[in-house]
């Protein structure tokens, strides 16, 4: 295991600057993901730890080394990329210890290494098959397997899901879940899948434009959002952000109702979830709105609300299912207590 900092790291692309000034420390054992909208330079971080980037200014350190200039194989890191490349003509076991038998290890210690891979991935009785026979999440854990008898220092994830079914993705984060902890390691993870961040963390990494916008645990990010962007992409549904005005101690949503506020700045918008919305009967709560259409999850139903104006559609979780239909007519009741406000440049406006 080690630990993995980055210092003031900036990545170029002609005059284009896609990384721009990141500092960011992981911990030795720690499980860090990195999230966010495709072109905010996620993949382009993670392949800059590995070596597969050049650094264009800043340092890579990985534990008290500084790997700045180092190329990937002398990192002690291993890659898992969203694509499996497994040899077709190889069996599983001859996949899992390729590189060992590369760089010159005893067939008795490969041997050794491999099964205790294949243990850690319940992959013991598809050490005789080819890849040909085996699922798209058995492809995934041989991939991952090749790496671990490597016994990296750290492991980096590249989107290694995103090849998979909608179920095979749910099992493959149980089995990637289960590996951090058995193993221990640390492994830094990149996805667009804010679920698959939520679930997987210790910490997320969320970056927009190159930038990080905010680092924290998966329950920091989605009860403390520091900013607007951060506050809209985790969570499912979104947030609901609304046009609001303050002043004076109070909120005031435009074409609705206010309450107290308590922020030590203006605000100029309202960020609520949509499980902190109840609903109730028109001219009750923060605002009006007709039932514009229902999505019925099972164990629960988002009610899209059209609020007219300049609040538009607010989206409502409702715990179950619900007897409204649309075109009916409800008011909707904020819980105060879960409010969040953004100034105008976008940042969380705290307290007072």
């Amino acid at each position: 295991m080690a630990s993995i900092e980055l210092k003031d790291v900036e990545k170029w692309f002609g005059e284009v600057q896609v990384i721009k000034g990141v500092d960011l420390a992981i911990e030795e054992g720690e499980f860090v993901i990195f999230v966010g909208p495709s072109g905010c330079g996620k993949s382009t971080l993670l392949r800059m730890i590995a070596g597969l980037e050049g650094t264009s200014r800043g340092q890579i350190m990985v534990g008290d080394r500084d790997a700045t200039a180092e190329p990937p194989s002398k990192r002690g890191l291993a890659m898992v990329f969203q694509s499996y490349a497994l040899y077709p003509h190889m069996s599983v076991a001859e996949n899992m210890g390729f590189s060992l038998k590369a760089a010159g290890v005893k067939p008795a210690e490969r041997e050794r290494q491999v099964a205790e891979a294949a243990r850690a991935l319940r992959l013991e009785e598809y050490l005789d098959r080819r890849p040909r026979d085996l699922s798209g999440g058995q492809r995934q854990r041989v991939a991952i397997g090749r790496s671990i008898v490597r016994e990296p220092t750290a492991f980096l994830f590249d989107e290694p899901l995103s090849n998979l079914d909608a179920s095979l993705r749910v099992e493959m984060r149980y089995e990637i879940a289960k590996l951090h902890q058995t193993l221990k390691s640390t492994m830094i993870y990149v996805t667009h899948d804010q679920i698959e961040a939520m679930t997987l963390a210790d910490r997320i990494v969320v970056l927009s434009a190159g930038q990080i916008a905010q680092v924290g645990t998966p329950k920091e990010l989605y009860e403390h959002p520091a900013n607007l962007f951060v506050a809209q992409f985790i969570g499912s549904p979104k947030m609901n952000v609304l046009p609001c005005r303050t002043a004076r101690g109070e909120w005031q949503l435009e074409g609705g109702r206010g309450g107290m506020f308590t922020g030590a700045t203006e605000a100029v918008t309202l960020g609520i979830r949509p499980e902190h919305i109840e609903m109730l009967p028109e001219g009750q709560g923060a605002c009006d709105g007709t039932v514009d259409l229902l999505e019925y999850l099972g164990a629960d139903t988002n009610v899209i609300v059209d609020c007219g104006g300049t609040l538009g559609k607010v989206t409502v979780r409702v715990i179950g299912g619900t007897t409204l239909v649309p075109g009916d007519r409800v008011g909707l009741g904020f819980d105060t207590s879960q409010l969040h406000f953004f100034d105008a440049q976008e940042q969380s406006v705290r307290s007072a």
